[in-house]
């Protein structure tokens, strides 16, 4: 397997979704999402997944993407692209 080249950019995120549940419409659950960096202790939260994905797409910015042309079944990465 090739190495990993450090000087690309690498972002870890501890991902926390919940559910809170609103009278209007009835009993309808909302989802509530948040990002804390391991490294800092930084957390970001994000009132819907719309918000969550932005935010995700912005640190990617022209990063690989999922209109990246290499397509595999799992979602554009083969093995050899995650850190071990």
């Amino acid at each position: 397997m090739p190495a990993l080249d450090k000087t690309l950019p690498y972002h870890a995120y501890l991902l926390r979704f919940w559910g809170e549940r609103i009278h209007i419409p009835e009993d309808a659950v909302v989802w509530r999402f948040s990002l804390e960096d391991p490294h800092t202790g930084e957390r970001r939260g994000f009132a819907n997944l719309q918000q969550l994905l932005a935010f995700l797409d912005e640190q990617i910015g022209d990063g690989v993407g999922p209109d990246d042309n290499r397509s595999t079944e799992d979602g554009g990465r083969s093995k050899g692209d995650f850190p071990n």
